[in-house]
């Protein structure tokens, strides 16, 4: 475990830094939210770019960051990330107004007790919040961390979800968008196993930026607002006191993945094996454990066939203004 103490000294430091470009996708509340304080409160000058969908929380939020730091810009981009054309407009947007971003922190998803909800593009809502929204995310920004790192700034990729699922369960290559195979526990398991595999092969390709898979802890984001269907009812105060009993503050939250989002401890390293560039974080700032099932789908090649995948989806959706 990394010790606050630790935590805090790191992210101090980044007072010493240039201004930094970050984009927080879900950062109108939850661990987005209190990371983005965090930013603003250690660091000099900072652009933060907020996408998501309440304006009325935006508008709240801008308020409190320039309160914490009166130097901080903040631009919020009024979006439903679950349709992957939305998510283009708004790197667009971003893009032409940056020629560098140092930080893309990505939290969008939410709680769903009930089957497959398909989105006018063909994907499962929860399942593309959780996986092919913060791909196409990267990889529309990519330049521009590019830009960061050959700048010898920060570039770094954070996802928050749970990089466990996917070292400990297989998931079904035949059918990877579970078009046919949808299942809460499938869904787990792919945007997981997936992440992983993606974050391993985009740390490969692109040496300069350090892609982080969080897993949170036990944090009271109030992502759980909108969940539906009869297992809700049930669930709701079940995780209520889950949370009570394990909980990591919003506080403490907030500094936490700061500091996996900017700490030199997961800089990319050069080297034979570039893709020392992805990490799987426990909550703690521990780098987890690999497993031999997550070996064996590197050793077989699979992150590429995770990337095809994904490329096709894109290909489908964004290219071609198709449905997947």
């Amino acid at each position: 475990m990394v010790a606050i103490e630790a935590v805090r000294a790191s992210n101090t430091s980044l007072k010493s830094l240039p201004p930094l470009v970050a984009v927080f996708v879900g950062g109108t509340s939850g661990i987005g939210l209190f990371t983005a304080r965090e930013l603003a409160r250690n660091t000099t000058s900072p652009h933060i770019y907020l996408v998501g969908r309440n304006q009325t929380e935006a508008s709240k939020i801008i308020d409190e960051l320039k309160a914490i730091n009166s130097s901080t810009q903040v631009s919020f981009i009024q979006k439903d990330v679950s349709l992957l054309k939305n998510v283009d407009e708004a790197c667009q947007e971003i893009k032409s107004k940056e020629k560098q971003v140092n930080l893309l922190f990505m939290t969008c998803g939410y709680f769903v007790f009930t089957g497959r909800d398909e989105t006018s593009e063909g994907l499962d809502k929860k399942f593309a919040l959780h996986y092919y929204t913060r791909m196409r995310f990267i990889s529309q920004l990519q330049p521009l961390l590019n830009a960061a790192a050959s700048s010898k700034s920060v570039s770094r990729v954070v996802g928050v979800l749970d990089p466990q699922i996917g070292l400990r369960l297989t998931p079904n290559f035949s059918d990877l968008s579970l078009k046919n195979t949808f299942s809460l526990k499938n869904c787990a398991t792919h945007a997981s196993a997936m992440t992983n595999l993606s974050f391993y092969k985009l740390a490969r390709e692109n040496t300069g930026t350090s892609y982080v898979h969080a897993y949170p802890g036990f944090v009271d984001t109030g992502a759980g607002r909108d969940a539906r269907g009869a297992l809700a009812l049930l669930a709701k105060p079940i995780m209520w006191v889950m949370l009570k009993m394990m909980q990591v503050m919003p506080a403490e939250s907030g500094e936490r993945h700061l500091y996996a989002a900017t700490s030199t401890s997961f800089a990319p390293q050069a080297g034979e094996d570039a893709a020392t560039g992805s990490f799987l974080l426990n909550w703690n700032g521990d780098v987890l454990a690999d497993t031999d099932k997550g070996r064996k789908l590197r050793e077989e090649g699979k992150e590429d066939a995770v990337w095809e995948h994904t490329e096709d989806v894109f290909k489908k959706i964004c290219a071609e203004g198709g449905k997947y």
